[in-house]
């Protein structure tokens, strides 16, 4: 009788919803690698690991920051017109070095936004039909080039833009491309 009651427990405890499990695989994308590079650079450049220094380098980082990795400093506190600061819960686990997964798995808890953020797909411009694209994914190709299409009204405008500039972006895609 007693070996079922602890088969019972064992049973439930399996199926009730685990609140501190452990990152899946791809859970956090953003914030594990951004904050796996910003941990390396400390490293990199010898920065003192105290969570005011962590903290300088981590706004230092959070201004350079673009697109997901951008947003993932606003909900962090880290850039200038955000509404919470939860830095901290950065900056004094990573003084103690403690593994970035885990304090991802920290800030999910606090904020369950934080590990929704995925970068975006990246486009392989060696292979890919640039007319089948959308204007949408032809504009976020070149901003993440930091270029801009000035005037540009149509489609065709911006495909003759990413075609301009793929040799100085992305030189092995313009000479694996046949249309150029």
């Amino acid at each position: 009788m007693r070996a079922a009651h602890g088969l019972w427990a064992a049973l439930a405890l399996l199926l009730l919803p685990a609140g501190g499990r452990a990152l899946r695989d791809g859970e956090c994308e953003v914030c594990v690698t951004f904050l796996g590079r910003f941990y390396q650079s400390l490293k990199d450049n010898d920065v003192e690991f105290t969570p005011a220094s962590i903290e300088k380098e981590l706004l230092k980082s959070c201004k350079e920051a673009k697109g997901k990795e951008n947003r993932l400093c606003y909900y962090v506190g880290a850039t200038s017109d955000a509404a919470t600061k939860i830095i901290n819960e950065v900056s004094k686990p990573m003084s103690h070095h403690i593994p970035v997964e885990k304090i991802c798995e920290k800030l999910k808890k606090k904020d369950s936004q934080i590990c929704e953020l995925k970068y975006d797909k990246q486009i392989d411009l060696s292979t890919a039909d640039l007319r089948k694209l959308r204007v949408r994914e032809l504009r976020r190709i070149l901003d993440d080039w930091g270029e801009a299409c000035k005037g540009c009204a149509e489609k065709s405008d911006f495909i003759r833009r990413i075609h301009e500039l793929m040799p100085k972006y992305a030189p092995r895609a313009a000479g694996a491309r046949a249309d150029l």
